[in-house]
């Protein structure tokens, strides 16, 4: 399994809440910052759009302290991704997480999402930061390590337009409130 890692130029001081969704696109032109026309862009302008942040462009999101990144490093083949492949991926994306000092939110958006970062922070802290349960159920809880507020929500990655609404609603609560959050400390 070839692991691709999507190169972002940013200030690494300046990122406060890090969105991770599942897993990266079949094609890397789909990715978050492959441009306005890139699918993972667009349904996450729709995700923010819901919550009333309107954007045009992924650099927006770099410019207001958003990183997006995804949990599994590698394109998915199917539907269900290993514990095995989702734990191994985690260590890259620990490192990611690491890049940035200053984070006060991580966002993750989907069951793969929730997994890998709870492995991280079991590995480095010995601690589970997000507990067990279906998503609509841990959702609103509060979740805090070390000075970072966790928000479990649903992936917004994929087709907005399928995306049930119910779910789409509840992305635009959790990424309204991460950002709330976000903007206590600006």
């Amino acid at each position: 399994m070839e692991a691709l890692y999507p190169v972002v130029n940013c200030k690494a001081e300046n990122i406060k809440m890090i969105m991770i969704s599942e897993a990266i696109p079949q094609k890397m032109q789909d990715y978050f910052y492959s441009g306005v026309h890139a699918t993972f862009f667009q349904t996450t302008q729709t995700a923010f759009a819901d919550a009333g942040l309107k954007i045009e462009h992924p650099d927006e999101l770099l410019d207001k302290g958003i990183y997006l990144t995804t949990a599994i490093k590698c394109t998915k083949k199917d539907y269900l991704v290993s514990a095995e492949t989702i734990k191994s991926c985690s260590f890259p994306l620990e490192q990611e997480i690491d890049l940035f000092p200053n984070v006060r939110v991580i966002m993750c958006m989907g069951d793969f999402a929730i997994k890998a970062v709870n492995y991280i922070f079991k590995r480095k802290d010995g601690v589970r930061v997000i507990s067990a349960g279906s998503t609509y159920k841990i959702r609103n809880q509060e979740y805090i390590h070390k000075g970072i507020r966790f928000y479990p929500s649903y992936t917004q990655t994929g087709d907005s337009f399928n995306i049930e609404k119910s779910k789409r609603t509840m992305i635009a609560q959790d990424i309204r409130s991460a950002l709330d959050h976000v903007n206590q400390f600006s």
